[in-house]
């Protein structure tokens, strides 16, 4: 079964202004942007739908994907290094050569072995997925979820495990970090709302953002960075300290959008 793959590359390189334009009304997101930050991004965002395949499932044959939709994709995508050199947001995304959109969420069969060295297996079901060099693989029921200021976005939470992988094959929630940032600082304050999670779980309680973030190292990264962006006030309000972070990381302050989308 073929899949359709979308492409850039043989149409004309001059940046679409007005396809950037529409796209930037269809999501929260990116309408939330200054003048001089959606310009920045939509060069971008162009430049990555140039450099990465976008390929859609056979079954998605008919769903409108035009030029603004695939820009709404690839801008949510570079949304994330929009606060980086043009260096850093390109060896960021190296890794990235792919994204796959799927109809809809998708099973997997996991094996996993507990603290006490039991193994468990169970068929998980999913909104993405990723690994080192492979595609990033999103469904479109959820990607379509996507772009708004409730705290989800699959593209983010997966192209965060992207960046969590530019130093090493596995995800562990420690990405490369800028020289203004050190190792300890990092590990230090992940580890507070990591300890926190964890206490809201044996506690019966509800933690503040999304309980996946207490299930591994590196899910807790990808929630906390799709949180950062997509739900700031929540996330600022639950986990100061990491938002303060994550702005020093990101090189962006997303409490000043949320208010002009």
């Amino acid at each position: 079964m073929l899949f359709r793959w979308f492409s850039t590359r043989s149409s004309s390189r001059s940046f679409p202004v007005a396809d950037w334009q529409a796209a930037c009304q269809r999501v929260a997101l990116l309408r939330s942007l200054t003048e001089e930050e959606a310009e920045r991004l939509g060069q971008r965002a162009w430049h990555f739908l140039e450099h990465k395949r976008i390929t859609l499932h056979p079954t998605l044959e008919t769903t409108p994907f035009d030029r603004p939709a695939q820009l709404v994709l690839a801008g949510q995508a570079c949304l994330m290094t929009l606060g980086w050199s043009d260096f850093e947001h390109a060896d960021a995304f190296s890794n990235v050569h792919e994204i796959v959109v799927l109809p809809d969420g998708f099973t997997r069969e996991v094996e996993e072995m507990d603290e006490f060295g039991v193994v468990h297996a169970f068929t998980d079901t999913r909104a993405g997925e990723t690994s080192y060099q492979g595609p990033v693989v999103v469904a479109f029921t959820d990607l379509m979820q996507s772009g708004d200021f409730t705290g989800f976005n699959v593209l983010i939470h997966e192209l965060a495990h992207k960046l969590d992988m530019g130093n090493s094959i596995d995800i562990d929630g420690f990405p490369p970090l800028p020289s203004s940032i050190t190792p300890a600082e990092w590990h230090g304050i992940f580890t507070q709302v990591w300890n926190d999670l964890q206490r809201c779980i044996r506690q019966g309680e509800s933690p503040p953002i999304d309980d996946y973030a207490a299930s591994h190292p590196g899910e807790c990264f990808a929630v906390c960075c799709e949180t950062f962006f997509c739900d700031p006030e929540r996330f600022a309000d639950a986990y100061p300290d990491l938002y303060g972070l994550l702005c020093r990381y990101f090189n962006q302050q997303p409490l000043t959008r949320i208010h002009h989308a």
